[in-house]
């Protein structure tokens, strides 16, 4: 809650900064006004208000310097209680990786005790039977069955 708060403070003072650095006279803006230009058709009259937008503009941004201070200080409290949430997960994780361990043992088990075949022979003559077909005659009768 309190941390919508601050934030809107410092959204507030931030778009008030602006607007009062926007009103405020350039360092040029005087010498128009020593040629006869029109100084008492200034918001602020004749005098100008330089004393009083300056004032305004250093409380504002003494403000702003606060509340951006403020908003550091509620993350890094937000980030703190985030790491007692990580470490849950992280041995949650512990335990995943133990059982991910394990099963890749059991996998290695398995593929142990599967018997030997023999090299690869990439022109070797298939052996149909193996997979119901008995002989070659066959196996182009099934692959000329095949649609094209």
């Amino acid at each position: 809650m309190i941390e919508q708060i601050v934030i809107v403070v410092h959204v507030l003072v931030a778009l008030s900064i602006i607007g009062l650095v926007l009103l405020q006279q350039g360092k040029g803006a005087d010498m128009g006004a020593s040629f006869g230009g029109g100084g008492s058709q200034t918001l602020f009259g004749a005098a100008g208000g330089g004393s009083v937008l300056t004032r305004a503009t250093a409380i504002l941004a003494v403000t702003f310097f606060v509340t951006s201070f403020g908003l550091a200080i509620i993350a890094k409290q937000k980030a703190s209680s985030v790491s007692a949430v990580d470490d849950l997960f992280s041995e949650s994780a512990l335990e995943a990786d133990a059982a991910a361990n394990d099963a890749q043992a059991a996998l290695e088990a398995q593929l142990d005790q599967l018997p030997e075949s023999g090299a690869y022979e990439p022109n070797a003559a298939v052996d149909l039977s193996d997979i119901g077909i008995p002989d070659d005659a066959q196996a182009v009768d099934v692959v000329d069955s095949i649609p094209q």
